[in-house]
């Protein structure tokens, strides 16, 4: 389940945007209301709740006003995975290029980047633990009650030389914590990544998702390989938390976890929508795929679903953030489908140097 934590309420929302973003005061209102609205929803316990969807905004503005920087900041807000795509870096369908399922992909690899990172945090100081055993073992094996102790002529009992050997790790452990031993060297054995040797097949069908499934189903399925390695302690630290950390963490709860955030929390924000409208090139040549890009992108901002190689993600409650200048066209320009799925449209303001004063003197 996504985390509930402490809501903003919109006029918070706006005094966290004002922090970073100068004017644009009815964009942030906006974009405040959507975010808030998102969280209205995620309280409703009817069977209406699939039913309300997000408003996407259009925001209509000159390079360097804000809107970038406002979807962006938002996002850290809600605390929600944010892709950054540019609209006229995609291609229709049938053309070489990027096609607009990508952006959902980012997305989910920006869920689940942001799900990961927050676990493997939790588990830290385990993995710390772990890692400092693994340098004690291979400073200071450990005894078990089933070696035989008296080989060299000893005269301590078993339980006296396996509190000895726990006094003398313990004193390792603490020079280790505080980093006395890092230039000493020693031996540990490091995991290697297995090559699949897997590349386009079928004549470049298979698509990208799906490719790399394979792989990955494949990199499981084959043997772990190890090999020892010759470091410094400090190395060792470095090399062996993220190996302590992975068996410590369930990428099946990651994923499960991150395509919920994607799919409830997700935000996309398309640039450069300008660009694909039809009045952007009027006159100057064929529309090689513009209107194509548009209807492409339509299904996605409506609420479809998108492969992806860590499951189906459904595009019915990410929140949409469009942008352009509209210097050579007009929202008008896009198809009237597209149009319709960004229901609130917001001007920003150029700058102006009474901006940047005002803006100076308060900081």
């Amino acid at each position: 389940m996504i985390q509930q934590f402490n809501y903003p309420t919109p006029a918070e929302i706006v005094a966290a945007l004002d922090t970073y973003i100068i004017g644009q005061q009815a964009a942030k209102r906006n974009v405040a209301i959507a975010l808030r609205n998102r969280w209205r929803r995620m309280q409703v316990k009817s069977d209406i709740k699939g039913d309300i969807t997000p408003n996407n905004i259009l925001m209509i503005g000159a390079t360097g006003v804000g809107k970038t920087e406002i979807a962006r900041r938002l996002a850290k807000v809600a605390d929600a995975p944010f892709v950054k795509v540019e609209a006229s870096k995609f291609t229709e369908v049938g053309y070489v290029g990027r096609d607009v399922e990508s952006m959902v992909r980012d997305l989910i690899d920006q869920a689940i980047s942001m799900v990961k990172s927050a676990q493997e945090e939790q588990v830290k100081e385990k993995a710390t633990q772990q890692v400092e055993e693994v340098i004690l073992d291979a400073l200071i094996p450990p005894m078990s009650q089933s070696t035989d102790h008296q080989k060299d002529g000893s005269t301590l009992s078993v339980e006296e030389e396996l509190h000895l050997n726990e006094q003398t790790r313990e004193r390792f452990r603490k020079k280790i914590q505080n980093g006395e031993l890092d230039n000493r060297k020693i031996e540990i054995r490091v995991s290697t990544p297995t090559a699949t040797g897997i590349g386009m097949i079928g004549g470049g069908m298979v698509d990208e998702a799906s490719l790399t499934s394979l792989q990955d189903m494949l990199s499981n399925m084959l043997p772990k390989k190890s090999k020892t390695r010759k470091v410094t302690i400090a190395e060792a630290k470095k090399i062996l938390l993220p190996e302590e950390t992975s068996k410590l963490i369930d990428m099946d709860v990651i994923k499960e976890e991150a395509l919920e955030k994607a799919q409830y929390t997700g935000i996309i924000f398309i640039d450069e929508i300008d660009k694909i409208a039809g009045g952007f090139h009027k006159g100057s040549g064929p529309d090689v795929s513009r209107e194509g890009v548009q209807r492409d992108l339509l299904p996605i901002v409506e609420g479809s679903s998108v492969n992806t190689k860590y499951g189906i993600v459904h595009t019915d409650h990410v929140l949409f953030i469009a942008a352009g200048a509209f210097h050579m066209s007009k929202p008008s320009d896009l198809i009237p489908e597209l149009q319709g799925r960004f229901p609130i449209r917001v001007e920003l303001n150029k700058l102006t140097k009474a901006d940047f004063t005002r803006n100076f003197t308060r900081a």
